[in-house]
């Protein structure tokens, strides 16, 4: 997902296009109670059970990562609550968030980088290895399921691996972009003292405007546009059509959803649960806040991602499974 942007005053949302409108009614959306968790002990039981079975697709969001150091987005220390994201359109629209986007992910990006697998990601690998999984669809752009071991994740929302022209096209590796970067901007990461708990969950950090203000962009190599984005997808844009299908293959081939880490406050996570219920199919969530399908699902689980997967694979270690 896109960076952290706070609205410009002299651009008029009102002038904006209806996509986005709806992303920031996305933004704005409050996620609360709608249903009382189900008992530990029955969740427990409820989510071994449903993988013992298999064919589990697995569906992440931010509450995955926050062990690695990635804060989540609606949670009690969201970084929803210190700015909103850019849109697609402001993205595409504006220079100067542009500007800002690109100085504060040069920033958060290095950063996010250094962050490693944890214990949950390190169980969804194993479970896919040991065939319990359909497949892994996550929300993230932090790449750690695939650093874990995971195989064949479906990123939802893009990933860092690449930037993209949106004049002509070009598609330049993200690690030589970092390099010109880096050229046209020495010494700036290094006179900027924030931690990794503070890199956002889409992969930049807050910056004040002083400090963007001496960041120095780059243009695209082929045609001179400084229009260049990064390859996740922002509030207000549409998830690729080849990415949607891969989804779609993997939930034909699912006998069930496991929910982790998400609020599925945004349509592209909360799909996937109207789809499974379309389907007759079990649903459950594990997510340590309120979620956006709590009074739908079978089973929802309300704690942390890692002690609930520790506690379900150790159970499905002494069933044998």
């Amino acid at each position: 997902m896109p960076s952290r942007h706070d609205p410009d005053p002299e651009f008029d949302d009102a002038k904006l296009s209806a996509a986005h409108r709806a992303a920031l009614r996305s933004l704005d959306r409050i996620v609360e109670h709608t249903a009382e968790p189900t008992n530990s002990d029955a969740a427990r039981a409820a989510v071994t059970e449903q993988l013992a079975e298999g064919g589990v697709l697995v569906l992440t969001g931010a509450g995955i990562s926050t062990d690695s150091g990635i804060p989540d987005y609606r949670g009690p220390q969201g970084s929803l609550r210190r700015s909103r994201p850019m849109t697609f359109q402001e993205f595409q629209a504006d220079p100067a968030a542009r500007k800002r986007y690109w100085a504060r992910g040069f920033v958060g990006t290095r950063l996010m980088g250094r962050a490693v697998p944890n214990v949950s990601h390190l169980i969804v690998a194993d479970w896919q290895r040991r065939g319990l999984l359909s497949g892994v669809i996550t929300q993230n752009v932090d790449g750690l399921h695939t650093a874990a071991g995971a195989e064949g994740v479906v990123a939802l929302h893009g990933d860092m691996r690449s930037v993209i022209c949106l004049d002509c096209g070009n598609v330049e590796p993200r690690e030589h972009f970092e390099l010109r970067l880096e050229q046209a901007n020495p010494g700036y990461r290094e006179s900027i003292d924030v931690g990794r708990e503070q890199v956002n969950a889409d992969g930049d950090v807050t910056l004040d405007q002083a400090t963007v203000d001496r960041f120095h962009t780059v243009t695209c190599l082929v045609c001179g546009s400084d229009r260049l984005k990064p390859s996740v997808v922002y509030f207000g844009e549409n998830v690729p059509t080849e990415t949607r299908a891969r989804a779609e293959e993997i939930k034909a081939a699912s006998r069930s959803l496991l929910v982790i880490g998400s609020s599925l406050a945004v349509m592209s996570g909360y799909r996937f649960v109207l789809d499974a219920l379309a389907r007759g199919q079990k649903t459950s969530v594990i997510n340590l806040g309120p979620g956006r399908a709590d009074a739908k699902v079978g089973t929802l689980w309300r704690t942390p991602a890692a002690p609930a997967l520790e506690e379900v694979d150790a159970a499905l270690r002494r069933a044998g499974v």
